[in-house]
């Protein structure tokens, strides 16, 4: 499909569901602030009459090398969930330079907790919280949650999508490959090999663990196979029925499928959300 015809499905799609869906933009969620920028916000995204009084919630944390991105590119994201009967929260976090990874996942993990406490306001229902993410984004959200350093309570977070996540041993990889100025790693992870290993999801699988589903692209970068067969070999020891799900795709079609309404793996996280 052309550039051109995606845009126009998008579009169509969007007029299709846009109107029943509701947007509340750029809510301060108290993240702690990094080097004087402005502290990021969050936008929630919810039908305009659902089904039950409140909904199971999905926050989506989106990725971008942990120096890009923002949230108002997945909005599209956010309208597709929400019109499954999902309130879906969609953060932005301070990126790198600026920030490290530790800051980020500080910012993700009061994003959580921002949720757990408000998100009845909006139509969640806090006692049913899922998070996913793509990239960088799957990383973040599997460390704010996994590290207790972090300070998520057990149980606060029902379940974990991972969607071609990086960065699931980043210890490994960086022993192999040290950071440089490229991608702005040095400031992102720093040159300590201890940090490298609390960055990394991988050395925080326990019992405690929520449910994970994980995606993973055949065509997606060759660290990113590897870093995800690793975690799954790991987490196989508390979730034996855990296996990646292949698809057939890039590393950035992985995220961008979700931005047509009707898609299989929307479908297939609704499904795995409300079992």
């Amino acid at each position: 499909m052309s550039f051109k015809y995606f845009l126009i499905f998008i579009c169509f799609g969007c007029i299709l569901t846009g109107c029943a869906v509701k947007k509340f933009k750029n809510l301060e969620y108290n993240a702690p602030q990094v080097k004087e920028t402005p502290a990021p916000t969050l936008n929630i995204f919810t039908k305009r009459n659902p089904k039950d009084s409140l909904q199971p919630v999905l926050i989506f944390v989106h990725g971008g090398y942990w120096n890009s991105g923002r949230k108002e590119i997945y909005s599209y994201i956010g309208r597709n969930f929400a019109r499954n009967e999902l309130t879906v929260v969609i953060p932005d976090y301070t990126k790198s330079p600026v920030a490290s990874y530790k800051e980020m996942t500080e910012q993700i993990a009061q994003s959580i907790k921002w949720t757990q406490e408000n998100i009845s306001a909006y139509g969640g229902d806090p006692s049913q919280i899922y998070i996913t993410g793509h990239s960088a984004g799957g990383h973040l959200s599997a460390l704010a949650v996994m590290n207790k350093q972090y300070a998520v309570a057990p149980k606060t977070v029902k379940g974990i999508i991972l969607n071609d996540a990086a960065g699931l041993d980043m210890y490994s990889y960086l022993l192999e490959n040290k950071p440089t100025d490229k991608y702005n790693y040095i400031s992102t992870w720093t040159l300590d090999p201890e940090n490298w290993k609390a960055a990394s999801p991988y050395y925080f699988i326990d019992e405690q663990t929520p449910e994970i589903k994980i995606y993973t692209g055949t065509k997606t970068y060759a660290s990113i196979i590897a870093g995800n067969e690793k975690f799954v070999q790991e987490l196989q020891k508390y979730q034996p029925n855990v296996q990646i799900e292949f698809l057939n795709k890039k590393h950035i079609p992985m995220v961008t499928q979700l931005f047509f309404p009707w898609n299989d793996r929307i479908d297939d996280i609704v499904a795995f959300i409300k079992k």
